[in-house]
């Protein structure tokens, strides 16, 4: 009796003179991911005939173990608008892959909660949503008040924003509860340019007319002043203007949604930038013939790690596209552990070690990281 009532309140609550069935009949499909929250939305959506033809799959990683493995990484925070991207991007990702349907009418949505539980908790009452299709990223932050609602009401009004987007999203007229919480929405929507190289029309994008020759490959997220450092070094070293290189697309992470495109390049003020596809450096080599590329230690390390190719023959073999492409690299050091590491901590074969430039300690030395930070400002 209890489910039926809670399902009834979510048919009439949230949608009020719309209907899930009317997601059910629209062109679109999509997948969701939930962790946290937001599984009401869910049974909902499932709670109506035709679910499977708009929702192709649904994913809830709810423990923390999960989740790793859903995202391939450990999240700096569970919780998080970060954590809600990757999850959309990935969500998105997984549409295009199971629908053959035009993409226009494809998206992923996603979910972080920290909600009322059965025990107190010191941190806030919140949730964040994120929206990926082929054209805009949409961001729900809400921090809720505590002790205003019970876990019910909290995971009901969290449902309430989901479908509503959801609506949004195929189309449909829509309505986001009206509430006195702490709350921001954001949409950013995809330039030309970022759409096109994500649809491999271009092999890259630069806010200069110019070809990059000194590539700077990162997240930058953010960027701090070590990159800073490394910058002045590398172009006080060769003369040359840096370019900050943003891989959208990396095998081994979710692909970059437009809103933290759009973050990463705005950081960049008056400096040059690249995006870029080119997850691999064999591959950067052949869009960025004769450049010079800025590598920390750890990108040294990986780049010599056989674990990463079938033996060492092959890694050879595959990484002496540096001498055809006239590809070299500044290896900067950094702590390792309790040590400080650089170029001479990695061995390099024989033929390629002339492309590797390295800087010792007392020329440059910054341990902070990108991900210390992010961990900082959200604790």
């Amino acid at each position: 009796m209890h489910n039926k009532a809670n399902n009834n309140y979510l048919h009439t609550m949230i949608f009020g003179n719309l209907s899930i069935k009317a997601i059910h009949e629209s062109p679109y499909k999509f997948v969701i991911s939930s962790s946290g929250g937001g599984t009401n939305a869910i049974s909902a959506l499932m709670g109506v005939p035709g679910a499977s033809q708009s929702i192709l799959e649904s994913y809830v990683p709810y423990s923390r173990e999960s989740l790793d493995i859903y995202l391939n990484k450990k999240p700096d925070h569970y919780c998080s608008q970060a954590t809600s991207l990757h999850m959309a991007s990935l969500a998105y990702k997984k549409a295009l892959k199971i629908s053959d349907i035009d993409k226009k009418y494809l998206f992923g949505i996603a979910v972080t909660a920290s909600l009322k539980s059965n025990y107190n908790k010191l941190g806030e009452h919140r949730f964040h949503i994120a929206l990926q299709n082929e054209k805009q990223t949409v961001v729900i932050n809400c921090v809720l008040e505590k002790n205003k609602r019970s876990r019910e009401e909290e995971e009901n009004l969290l449902s309430t924003f989901i479908l509503n987007l959801i609506s949004k999203s195929c189309a449909l007229e829509f309505e986001y509860p009206q509430i006195s919480d702490e709350i921001e929405i954001s949409e950013v929507h995809g330039e030309k340019d970022w759409i096109d190289l994500i649809d491999d029309k271009v092999g890259f994008i630069s806010n200069t007319a110019n070809k990059p020759e000194l590539i700077f490959p990162g997240s930058f997220n953010p960027l701090h002043k070590g990159h800073l450092k490394m910058k002045e070094v590398a172009e006080r070293k060769t003369g040359m203007d840096l370019y900050y290189e943003i891989c959208i697309d990396n095998v081994d992470k979710p692909p970059l949604t437009f809103f933290e495109i759009s973050n990463t390049i705005n950081q960049f003020e008056n400096d040059s930038w690249v995006l870029t596809k080119a997850g691999r450096f064999i591959d950067k080599a052949k869009l960025f013939e004769n450049a010079t590329f800025v590598i920390g230690y750890d990108t040294l390390r990986r780049l010599f790690n056989e674990k990463y190719y079938e033996n060492s023959k092959i890694m050879k073999e595959n990484l002496m596209i540096f001498d055809d492409f006239n590809i070299n690299f500044l290896v900067f050091g950094r702590k390792d552990f309790d040590k400080f590491r650089s170029l001479e901590d990695v061995d390099i074969p024989a033929e390629l070690k002339p492309r590797f430039t390295g800087f010792d300690e007392d020329t440059f030395r910054d341990d902070i990281s990108s991900s210390e930070i992010r961990k900082k400002e959200l604790d």
